[in-house]
Order: structure tokens, then C-alpha cells, then sequence
């Protein structure tokens, strides 16, 4: 059976729907958009107060022998080596259950040279550019934070078995691997995460990565 991989794109707002279009051309079922905010070091856009961009994240779920070729592809034509265009990466998924009574358990043998992190961080709203601050401290270039709500006031969305209630925020980090401990500490001391109801922090292998422009 086949195994999978997840591709994220982060976009500038009204780009989502053509990520998707050419993420199709390149064998994408279907996909999911999520809209958040970027974050700047730019000291021109900070003095005009607009280091804050809206971002839009769209997510897609591929076969992984298709993902190397739809990453590169939809990168290409989004024109992501293009700066402030867009980023795209890929993780790989452990399981896929629920298109089409699919229920697969990934044991992927392609062997990628990991250079990146995905930083993942979970926060109670308000407290995201604490996050962002913290990281880029020791060497952070930026990061994606995303709203997490429910789909009702009573709703509550799970990650990895934690409740995320409405309110919160997600912080996205890429991060190179030399970069992530110092990156990892800095938010835990920030936040103070290790105590009880300050959020949630893991951390993901990324396979590939285009359109990430680092100092």
C-alpha cells in the first residue's frame, strides 16, 4: 500500500486556492486552508508597523512517491525561490485513515537527508508573539501563527490527544537543525511551557523545503 506525506505551503493571502489548483496538477486530491499571520524582521516593516502579514496555510496530503516531484513543482510555479512568495515543505504522515475507507499505517523506506525542523507550538491567545520573540533571540528568521478554534462555542479541536479549546494559537517555526535546541530552550524558558496549562511544544522532522530564505 502506499505511504504518505503531508505538504504545507504558507502563502500570502488570496493564494490559497491557486496552491491548491497546481497542487492537483501534481496528483493533490484535495487540501485545507487555514489563515493566520506572518511575522517580519524587517526593521522597515516594523517602523511602519506592518512586520504582521496575512498568511494564508494551505495543507495537502499526497502519496509520497508523487511528493518530491508535487513539492518541487507547485514551489516552482508559485514561484516560492522568489522572496516573500511563499514557503513549502513536507512531513512524513504515520497513518492516513478516512478518505474512502482508507486506513494505511506508513512505513516509508525513501531516506531524505533531514536538514530542517518544523517547531511546533501551541499557546493560549495572546501569548504567540511571546513565541516568536523568544525565538528569534538565538537565530529564528520568523514564523506562521495560525488561530485555533472550534467549530462551536462548546467545540474543542485535539492534538495528539491535547485539547486545544478555542482561543489559542499555533505557532509554525522552521528552523535549521544546528538552530532548533537553542530555538526549543529559548520558547521553554519563555513561556515557561514545562508548567501545567502554558501550551505545548513538539517538534517534526521535515523532508523538504523550499522557498526559505535565511540569513
Amino acid at each position: 500500500m502506499a505511504d504518505f506525506a503531508l505538504i504545507f505551503c504558507i502563502v500570502n493571502y488570496g493564494q490559497a486556492s491557486k496552491t491548491l489548483k497546481y497542487g492537483k496538477h501534481y496528483g493533490v486530491k484535495g487540501g485545507t486552508i487555514y489563515c493566520g499571520r506572518g511575522t517580519s524582521r524587517s526593521r522597515l516593516l516594523e517602523f511602519l508597523e506592518l512586520h504582521e502579514i496575512r498568511k494564508e496555510l494551505v495543507t495537502m496530503v499526497i502519496e509520497s512517491e508523487l511528493a518530491s516531484e508535487a513539492l518541487k513543482g507547485i514551489s516552482k510555479d508559485m514561484e516560492f525561490h522568489k522572496a516573500n512568495h511563499g514557503i513549502a515543505f513536507s512531513l512524513s504522515v504515520a497513518e492516513f485513515i478516512g478518505s474512502k475507507n482508507i486506513n494505511i499505517t506508513s512505513s516509508t523506506s525513501e531516506e531524505y537527508e533531514i536538514m530542517y525542523k518544523l517547531i511546533y507550538t501551541v499557546v493560549e491567545k495572546g501569548r504567540a508573539e511571546e513565541v516568536v520573540d523568544a525565538a528569534n533571540k538565538v537565530g529564528a528568521t520568523g514564523a506562521t501563527i495560525i488561530n485555533a478554534r472550534g467549530a462551536g462555542p462548546h467545540e474543542v479541536q485535539r492534538l495528539f490527544s491535547v485539547e486545544v479549546e478555542p482561543e489559542k494559537e499555533k505557532v509554525l517555526i522552521i528552523a535549521k537543525n544546528e538552530c532548533k535546541d537553542a530555538i526549543v530552550q529559548s520558547i521553554r524558558d519563555a513561556l515557561q511551557i514545562d508548567e501545567p496549562g502554558n501550551g505545548i511544544l513538539f517538534v517534526l522532522d521535515v523532508n523538504e523545503v523550499y522557498g526559505l530564505h535565511m540569513d
